[in-house]
């Protein structure tokens, strides 16, 4: 078994892509959190003021021999909109931006190469504004950001937002999903 090791994604609100990896075979661990930003410290109040320049993010810790980071990122993708600056949806700010952060060259090539492959594609009709940058520290986002999804389904945000974002994942993509 080849070690574990992370991926950093921020496209939109983290409790959306959150539930969207936590679903995948291969996927150890996910945590809701702020990357990114100007400041030392980010807490969800600062960062939706606007005032740290932080993504809400998710840093997924994966088992490469059983999902690989071209198979995240084809996820990513899918599961929201790259074309938007600032935006998902109705949730907009700088901290809904899409961004992937690289942990290593590896990372930065693959995710270079499949933004290239899927502009060359025309896999959307407006260019792709996701970003690719190295990653910074990672602040944990506060405890009950963490799993909000799984605890907290019947919450009006979570049914008109991301079950329907779940529900794509399923059609698109069950071959990779946990039993």
């Amino acid at each position: 078994m080849a070690k574990e090791q992370t991926a950093v994604f921020g496209g939109g609100c983290f409790w959306c892509i959150e539930a969207i990896f936590q679903r995948l075979t291969g996927v150890a661990h996910v945590e809701s959190g702020y990357m990114g930003g100007r400041a030392d410290q980010a807490t969800y109040r600062q960062v939706c003021d606007g005032d740290t320049g932080h993504v809400e993010v998710v840093r997924v810790t994966f088992d490469p021999d059983q999902i690989s980071y071209r198979e995240l990122l084809e996820v990513f993708f899918a599961v929201h909109d790259p074309t938007t600056l600032n935006r998902q949806g109705n949730d907009t700010g700088e901290q809904y931006r899409s961004v992937i952060f690289y942990a290593d060259e590896e990372q930065q090539r693959i995710a270079e190469n499949t933004i290239a492959e899927m502009t060359a594609a025309k896999a959307f009709p407006e260019p792709i504004v996701t970003a690719v940058e190295p990653a910074e520290e990672f602040h944990a986002a506060e405890g009950y950001h963490q799993n909000y999804y799984n605890e907290n389904s019947r919450q009006p945000y979570c049914m008109f937002v991301i079950s329907p974002k779940l529900a794509k994942l399923e059609k698109k993509f069950a071959e990779k999903l946990r039993a």
